[in-house]
Order: C-alpha cells, then structure tokens, then sequence
C-alpha cells in the first residue's frame, strides 16, 4: 500500500480555518435559537396579557350595556306614571275649576255679593246655602288656596289676585308628582346615555386589545429579528397605552 501524503502546514491551516467557521456557524444558530426563545416568550406574554384584557373590556361593555337597557327601562316607566299623574292632575284642576265656578254662581244667586264689602269681614260659609255646601266640598287643596284668597278680600282690594287659582298656596300634589316623575324619566335616560357612551368605550378598547393580538400573532410568522421587534413594540405600545385608557374608566361589577 502507498502511504498518504503527509499534510503540509497549509493543510493545517485550512482545517483550523473550516472548523473556526464550523464553531462561529454554530454559536450563531444557538444565538438564533435562544433570540427566538425570546421572542416566543415575549410573544406568549403578550398574547395572554391582551387576551385576558380584551375578555375584561368585553365584560364591562356587556355589563355597561344591560345598565343602559335598565335605565331606559325605568325612564320609560317613569314616564309613563308621570303622564298617568299629569291626567290625574287635569282631572283635579277641573274639578276645581268647575266647584269654584259653581260656588260662585250659588253665592251670586244667594245675595251673597249684593251687600258691600266690609273691611275685616271674615267669609263664613253655611252649609244650610248651596254657597255653603260647595265650599265645604272643596278638595282640601283647593280649599287652602281658597281660603287664603278669601281672606286677601278681593272685592276691596284690586291688587288681589283674581282668582284662588293665582295664588301661592294652590297646588296639585298630582301636577306636583309628574313633574317629578319627569325629572327622575329626565335623569334615568341621561345615565342610559352614560352608559351607552361607556359600552361604546370599553368596546373600543376590546377592539385595541384584538389588534395586539394581531401584531403579537403575526410577529412570530416573520422570518427577521428587526421585522419581529418591530411588531413586538408595537404590540406592546398598543397595549400599555390602552391598558391606561382602561384604568381612567369607570368600573361596573
């Protein structure tokens, strides 16, 4: 057998250049292996943190949205008892009008005001006249008003309201509760409005996590580091920017 050649010192140097790229090929994939470790991770995290919010936002959108239905709920049945009250207080200020009508119509035919005023003089009313009977009947808030006004002595003093209806005393406790009823309808459709604006907030902000999400989940399908930190930072941009947002909202539970 013939012996093989024997290397030479270039041979040497070739084999010492080969394997010093065999060892710089290798740390650079294990490099590779521990930046996408990496990137796997930071994905991962991303990932769970936008998901978890997103999950959130969308409660509190569903839980801002049934408030809302609620409020409109209860602003419509609202006013409806304030109409039903604003009816009830028609049919009373009619009654009075029709009893002070007709209590002014009996003491005309009484006599009642044929005789001059007197100064002083204090309105009586005898329930044997038909004047009498009518007044005694009065609804007891009519009567107050009416009282006050008979004790202001119209028919001597010109500055004096003209009729029981002008004065301070007159109320409708019915007028007096749809208009309260009103006000509560009012207020019951302005926090329905508040917190339809907040359901529409909150699903901004379940769309703002959904597209960290999408910057999370297309990062790990780029080939390069720079292309993949890029979207990374977005993401997270996204997402602590939004997670702020979040945080200045109000809460419902």
């Amino acid at each position: 057998m013939t012996d093989p050649p024997p290397s030479g010192p270039g041979d040497a140097a070739q084999q010492g250049v080969r394997l010093a790229d065999l060892e710089a090929a290798e740390d650079e994939r294990r490099e590779g292996l521990r930046l996408d470790r990496k990137f796997e991770l930071t994905e991962a995290i991303l990932l769970s943190l936008a998901a978890i919010l997103a999950a959130w936002t969308g409660f509190q959108a569903a839980k801002w949205s049934g408030l809302q239905a609620d409020a409109y709920n209860q602003a419509s049945a609202s006013r409806v008892e304030a109409t039903r009250a604003a009816a009830l207080a028609d049919a009373d200020a009619t009654v009075d009008v029709v009893t002070f009508t007709q209590w002014l119509l009996a003491a005309e035919q009484e006599g009642l005001f044929d005789q001059p005023p007197t100064p002083g003089e204090i309105y009586e009313p005898d329930p044997a006249l038909v004047s009498g009977f009518l007044y005694q009947r009065f609804r007891p808030e009519f009567e107050v008003a009416a009282d006050a006004w008979v004790a202001t002595q119209p028919r001597l003093d010109p500055d004096a309201p003209p009729t029981p209806f002008d004065m301070p005393e007159y109320r409708v406790a019915a007028l007096d509760e749809a208009n309260r009823l009103e006000a509560q309808a009012a207020e019951q459709s302005e926090l329905a409005r508040e917190a339809n604006q907040r359901s529409d907030n909150y699903v901004l902000m379940t769309i703002m996590f959904a597209t960290v999400l999408f910057f999370a989940g297309i990062s790990s399908k780029m080939d390069t580091a720079r292309a993949r930190v890029f979207l990374l930072g977005m993401g997270v941009t996204v997402l602590v920017v939004s997670t702020a947002i979040v945080l200045s909202f109000p809460k419902e539970v």
